[in-house]
């Protein structure tokens, strides 16, 4: 029986997709997905970084995109001039409906004209074989697939993707495992397998444990996936607490939990990672950072204008402060979302950080008082997304949080309330500007965050 031109291909190896005609598809494809980073910024060039290919019709790329212009000096969220994104790539003569969501477009050129291009994560067979490279372990050109040899993970397990995700691609295998693919790749060990690799081997029980990871050894050293232990009957916080706001019951002894919770992680952090006491040159060059943040948002949000001078006071009184607690390893964008219950049990998941912030920023020792921050706006959003609003159910868990987070750290965030309060207060600057950038309905929920914030100062 003759070949199909797909067959040919094959035989030549997927090298014979044909460039040119792959990165038109790729350019017009990769602004419109939610994890691409330089939305509203025109791509001007795209090159593939490495082509690798996996299995017949499956292939694994680093693309790098360069952008229209420089990154926003005002927006910390927008990409650099160029920026390497991940891709599973499928190539098929026609494509099943069940994966027609997955069209990126069909080649119009070379061996395989008139082929089919799709984001192969969305298939079944793809999906499978990542999974099997996790289990077995070993290398396939630049890619070198690792695994904790204490974990087995069985063979088989059904692939659903998930559609929460914002920023990279996840995928649960039989409800046992779910594997994490970073979209957007930076050079170096992720966060989100450096961190909780760490904190499994001090016994912390917090953090579901790596069991398998990819990574790349081209162009540069990076992380390109984590495989943990997926939790199928838990819940987010964040969808607990609208559910007790919604009941109209108290949230305060999950509060309390969630601040014991994330006081045994920094613990844990703070003895798995170097910490150091900030000098009084830091600690200045630190509120000078949120100073400056405050005024470019200030420029580009013109509610948050007026309020500017008396939020300065907040960075002001931080830059005055002797030697504050040390600074160490932290989650970097700890939320409500970021915490599941699983049982009576709270873990804390996502351990990425802020994926626009470069990696070496987000590895870097801060403040524990940063994180705390970061969940006291999180119990604000809560209480504002239901109406009418209800301030003192959020005050309440506020104070719960910090109470329970004491009784486990030994010390309490509120004894600290020059940093914690300028902590918070550029946490709420970066939601005014983000907000406003994308989510304009939600602005008033950190302007009235402000307005609180800006009375105290």
């Amino acid at each position: 029986m003759p070949k199909t031109a797909l067959q040919r291909a094959y035989g030549q190896g997927l090298a014979a997709l044909p460039s040119a005609s792959l990165v038109e598809l790729l350019r017009g494809w990769l602004p419109r997905q939610r994890w691409f980073a330089g939305k509203g910024r025109g791509i001007t060039g795209l090159t593939v970084l490495t082509s690798t290919e996996l299995s017949p019709g499956c292939l694994h790329l680093l693309v790098r995109t360069e952008h229209l212009g420089p990154p926003t000096p005002d927006d910390p969220a927008t990409p650099a001039a160029d920026d390497c994104y991940q891709l599973l790539l499928g190539v098929r003569e026609m494509l099943p409906p069940r994966l027609a969501p997955a069209f990126i477009g069909r080649l119009s050129s070379g061996p395989l004209n008139e082929m089919v291009v799709y984001d192969a994560l969305h298939d079944p067979t793809a999906a499978g074989l990542l999974l099997e490279r996790l289990r077995s372990a070993g290398s396939v050109g630049p890619l070198r697939f690792e695994r904790d040899a204490r974990v087995t993970v069985p063979a088989g397990l059904t692939p659903r993707l998930l559609d929460t995700e914002q920023t990279n691609t996840s995928l649960v295998y039989g409800d046992s495992f779910i594997l994490k693919v970073f979209r957007r790749v930076q050079p170096g060990i992720n966060p989100d397998l450096e961190v909780p690799w760490v904190l499994a081997r001090q016994g912390c029980t917090r953090v579901p444990a790596p069991a398998a990871w990819f990574r790349t050894s081209q162009p540069q050293e990076a992380t390109l996936g984590v495989l943990q232990p997926f939790l199928p009957d838990a819940e987010d916080g964040w969808t607990l607490a609208l559910d007790s706001l919604a009941a109209g019951e108290e949230f305060g002894d999950q509060a309390y939990a969630l601040g014991q919770a994330t006081a045994e992680v920094h613990r844990a952090l703070a003895s798995s990672f170097p910490c150091e006491v900030p000098t009084q040159r830091q600690t200045r060059a630190l509120a000078a950072e949120m100073g400056e943040r405050l005024d470019a948002t200030a420029r580009a949000v013109a509610e948050l204008e007026p309020y500017a001078l008396r939020l300065r006071g907040a960075f002001d009184a931080v830059a005055a402060l002797g030697v504050s607690r040390p600074a160490q390893r932290i989650h970097g964008d700890l939320h409500l979302g970021q915490m599941l219950r699983a049982g009576q049990q709270w873990f804390v998941i996502d351990f990425e950080g802020e994926p626009a912030r470069p990696l070496g920023e987000r590895r870097r020792t801060q403040s524990p008082v940063r994180d705390v921050a970061g969940m006291l706006r999180s119990f604000d959003y809560a209480a504002r997304s239901r109406h009418p609003w209800h301030p003192q159910w959020a005050y309440r868990c506020r104070e719960a949080f910090c109470a329970g987070y004491a009784s486990a750290a030994h010390w309490d965030p509120r004894e600290e309330p020059g940093l914690l309060r300028a902590y918070e207060t550029d946490r709420a600057v970066y939601e005014v500007l983000y907000e406003a950038r994308h989510r304009p309905d939600w602005l008033p929920v950190p302007m009235a965050a402000v307005g609180r914030l800006a009375e105290h100062t």
